[in-house]
Parts: C-alpha cells; structure tokens; sequence
C-alpha cells in the first residue's frame, strides 16, 4: 500500500503530538534536568517548592542559582535533620553535581525554594525558571505544578499515565 507525503506527514505529526506534550526533560552541556516539578500553592501562600533531577555525564559542576520572573527570588535550599529537628537552610554555595551522578532535588532533601510569590502556583500550569550551573551555564526550564499534596508529577514520571 501506498502513502502520500502529506499523509505521512500527518501521520508523523499525530503520533509525535502526546510525546511532544509529555516532554519535560532539559539538557545543557553535559547535564540533563529530569522532571522539573512544583506544588501547587494554597491562596495567599507567598513560597513554594520546587523539585527536579539532575544528571551530570561531564565533569564535576554544580547548580547555583535558579531565577524566575514568577518569584521575587529563588533560593536552593536543604532540610535535613540536625539532633533530632528536621532544619531546613539555604545553600549559599549551591548544590553540588558529581560526574557521573544524578542528584535529586526532592521533598525533605535539597529543593528550590521560591520566595514572595506575587500570585500562587496553580496545578496544571508551567512556571518557567532558569537554572544556572558554575560549569555548564544556563538553562531555560518549565516546572510543571502538579497538586498542593504532592505526588502528581512523581506519579506520572513513568509517562504511562
């Protein structure tokens, strides 16, 4: 059987149309970011979190600095337990990307935080920030808000959802 180009080209266009929605994955230079996610914030909440993975197959780097107009600033931050309290402070320093590892940004963990929020994130929206590496450079990203209670983004990362 015989297919037309513009058929073809149709066809290409169908099937590549959900791939393309599901992309949300960023690459400068060596370093891959996976999954950039947020929660949705409750009305009148002025900071929210921000999380994301981040693949280093170059030498050692390390992320310092993310900005988004959505944001007054935007910090990276660490919670971890310190004598039994769980802290949480900002990483003046950034965070460290090892060659060769994957680095999780992640509730409880390293995260983003984003400070004096003009309007609070929605599900279901983009918010678009730029991630700044000492080695790398800058990448231009979109944090996808997924539900103030969390578990959305991570329940689709298997794209079979």
């Amino acid at each position: 059987m015989k297919k037309s180009t513009p058929t073809l080209l149709a066809l290409a266009l169908l099937l590549s149309g959900p791939a393309m929605a599901l992309a949300h994955d960023f690459k400068v230079g060596q370093i891959e970011i996976d999954h950039p996610h947020a929660r949705a914030m409750l009305p009148g909440a002025k900071v929210g979190g921000g999380y994301l993975s981040i693949t280093n197959e170059g030498a050692d780097d390390r992320l310092v600095a993310v900005a988004t107009a959505r944001a007054a600033s935007a910090q990276l931050h660490e919670m971890k337990m310190d004598g039994g309290i769980m802290v949480m402070r900002e990483l003046k320093d950034g965070v460290a990307v090892p060659a060769g590892a994957t680095v999780e940004l992640k509730p409880g963990g390293y995260h983003v935080m984003f400070m004096n929020v003009a309007e609070p994130f929605k599900e279901g929206e983009k918010i678009a920030a730029t991630l700044t590496f000492e080695k790398a450079g800058t990448v231009e990203v979109e944090f996808t808000v997924g539900p103030a209670a969390g578990g959305g983004q991570d329940a689709n990362k298997g794209h079979g959802q």
